[in-house]
């Protein structure tokens, strides 16, 4: 039987174990790295796909913006009783003339370009959403396997501390059989492996949700496994995540603000369109007219449409003004809102790098220290079993608080990226 001092040094070493990804035989499986899941969304995420097809849609929409309507031919069978000398007839050559009339709509110049850069902003925005569409998945990809690997890491920390209250227990079972402690003690170590057991039970469940909103997000069925995450990234410095630098790029690169500034040009366009109607468009036409088997006049053809409903044309160029004001008033509510998110979450992000640098420098050593004194203290008999589970539960929220500051930095920072729009 192994000695009751070695015994005890072995359950200090489990609890003061480094925090450190588990090992896992399917290593390369899908689930084990943000990485992996972000490339199997960008690939099979049906929201994704739609958007993309939405913003080559619109992008389609350039080239017939700016094109001249089809042209349009016309057919007139003169005298088709060559009057009243011949039953009607439909042949061409029998009738008394035929004219053949070729018409082409010709808008007012520049009408053409402008509906073009219309359509142009308009898939430029469809883009941009796709992009924002895209940068909110994968916002919502890293902060829920930062979730599942606060639950991993918690479910083996769980499962250190049931294993050693076993061991608690056989030496809190040795100092009873030797008159030594009460058998309360037992009973308390006892009590401690349940209730971790209950909490093991509670982790495997929320597990499987995550799991499950995890395959969704990707575009998986639900039921289908994921490997345990092994790692979550690493954290930048915070001299470089800072709100200044941060800023910039955000009103650079963030889709939300692209697509405002995509609209506000497609208003600003619409604008100038609706100025542009006050002036005519033009119909040309070329007429070749038949007598008999050849053609023997040639006609010319000009129509003009005259602008005459001003009161229409106003309300036209009032309403392209409001839309354009809306869009400007839109992009700097989604500026202030962008930003305040922006500046949330890069405070966010240094309460959690402090919390996490305090815990692991600090806390955790002094949690450690006063376990192992709390264990020295009870196998001579100077505290009691109470004082032991106090210290051992206060080592163990103290690593729970230290992943937890940790996935809180990981979260914060995806959606740092979101809103800037790009990998820190």
């Amino acid at each position: 039987m192994m000695p009751l001092r070695s015994r005890l040094s072995l359950g200090v070493v489990l609890v003061s174990l480094a925090l450190s990804p588990m090992a896992y035989a399917q290593e390369g499986k899908l689930g084990s790295s943000v990485e992996g899941l972000l490339q199997a969304a960008r690939e099979q995420n049906p929201e994704i796909a739609s958007m993309r097809f939405d913003a080559d849609a619109a992008a389609e929409r350039v080239v017939p913006a700016g094109a001249l309507p089809d042209p349009k031919f016309r057919t007139e069978l003169r005298d088709i009783t060559r009057m009243g000398a011949q039953n009607p007839t439909l042949l061409p050559g029998r009738v008394g003339s035929t004219r053949y009339l070729l018409m082409q709509d010709l808008p007012w110049m520049g009408k053409r370009g402008l509906k073009r850069e219309v359509a142009q902003s308009q898939a430029e925005a469809a883009r941009s959403r796709a992009a924002g569409t895209w940068i909110e998945l994968a916002g919502k990809i890293k902060t829920t396997y930062a979730e599942l690997y606060y639950l991993d890491q918690n479910e083996r920390l769980s499962r250190e501390i049931l294993d050693l209250m076993a061991r608690l227990e056989k030496v809190a079972q040795v100092r009873y059989a030797g008159g030594l402690a009460a058998q309360q003690d037992v009973i308390r170590a006892q009590v401690e492996q349940s209730t971790m057991r209950n909490e093991l039970i509670a982790l495997d469940a929320e597990r499987r949700q995550l799991q499950a909103r995890l395959n969704a997000l990707v575009g998986r069925p639900t039921s289908e496994s994921l490997a345990a995450p092994e790692q979550i990234r690493a954290l930048p410095p915070l001299e470089q995540v800072s709100f200044a630098a941060l800023e910039v790029r955000a009103r650079m690169n963030n889709p939300l603000l692209r697509t405002e500034e995509s609209q506000i040009r497609a208003a600003e366009k619409s604008r100038e369109l609706a100025y542009k109607n006050r002036y005519p468009d033009f119909n040309v036409g070329i007429s070749p007219i038949q007598y008999r088997g050849s053609v023997k006049e040639w006609e010319l053809m000009v129509e003009v449409n005259i602008p005459l409903q001003q009161d229409a044309r106003r309300a036209q160029e009032r309403e392209s003004e409001a839309m354009l004001a809306a869009a400007r008033s839109r992009q700097e509510v989604v500026t202030n809102q962008v930003l305040a998110d922006l500046y949330a979450n890069v405070a966010g992000f240094e309460s959690a790098r402090r919390s996490l640098a305090l815990t692991t420098d600090s806390l955790l050593p002094q949690s450690e220290l006063t376990f192992r004194s709390a264990l020295a203290g009870y196998q001579t008999g100077k505290v009691d079993f109470a004082t032991l589970l106090d210290a051992q539960r206060q080592i163990r929220q103290t690593k729970l608080n230290q992943i937890k500051a940790g996935v809180d930095a990981q979260k914060r920072l995806a959606s740092i990226e979101s809103i800037v729009g790009e990998e820190q």
